[in-house]
């Protein structure tokens, strides 16, 4: 762990494309905090490569990560750790989109509004990853469309709430909207008792 990287306020937002590195600038972002961490995974594992990408993340990931899955339920287990105080890292916003937009019933952006209030009153750290997917061609179908509007909509409205938010380029970082974490905050506060460097 790197003590001379900033910690960020947070809800921390982290975007970008497939394989720019979000990820792990998202994983390393929480691990200024103290552990334990909890990871919130909203994929659903349904081909060998899906499987492998799943592999991967969790072999990043040292002993002191919980995961849960939570391809539908991502509001629901956000509130369940309020009063915890343990890190929370969602990965990723676009999947739980995906698995919402395939869902015969509901109304995704009721889903949207609901995580964007939550997001509001966590009392925990919390750095979400997200896909960047507005800057390529236009898709030629319907429900691509459809897509790529609710998650560039989504983006929109949960950076409007974080108190940072970072775009990650060919693994370089780029803060868009940064607020330094204040010096009595209660996870500053947890830090100095437990003599965590960060």
């Amino acid at each position: 762990m790197n003590s001379s990287r900033q910690t960020l306020a947070t809800p921390h937002l982290v975007l970008g494309g497939a394989r720019s590195g979000k990820s792990v600038f998202a994983e390393k972002t929480l691990l200024n905090f103290p552990p334990p961490y909890v990871y919130l995974a909203t994929a659903q594992v349904r081909d060998e490569e899906m499987r492998r990408r799943v592999q991967e993340h969790r072999r990043r990931r040292e002993g002191f990560w919980e995961t849960l899955e939570s391809p539908y339920r991502l509001v629901e287990n956000l509130l369940e750790l309020r009063s915890g105080a343990r890190p929370v890292l969602v990965d990723c916003l676009t999947l739980w989109l995906s698995n919402l937009l395939l869902q015969p019933e509901g109304d995704p952006r009721q889903a949207v509004d609901r995580l964007v209030d939550t997001l509001k009153i966590v009392d925990y750290p919390l750095v979400l990853v997200s896909n960047e997917v507005g800057t390529g061609i236009v898709p030629d179908n319907p429900l691509a469309r459809q897509f790529r509007d609710l998650a560039g909509l989504t983006n929109q409205s949960v950076a409007s709430v974080c108190r940072s938010v970072t775009l990650v380029v060919a693994g370089i970082p780029l803060q868009l909207k940064q607020e330094p974490l204040p010096e009595n905050s209660s996870i500053e506060k947890q830090k100095s008792q437990r003599g965590y460097g960060g």
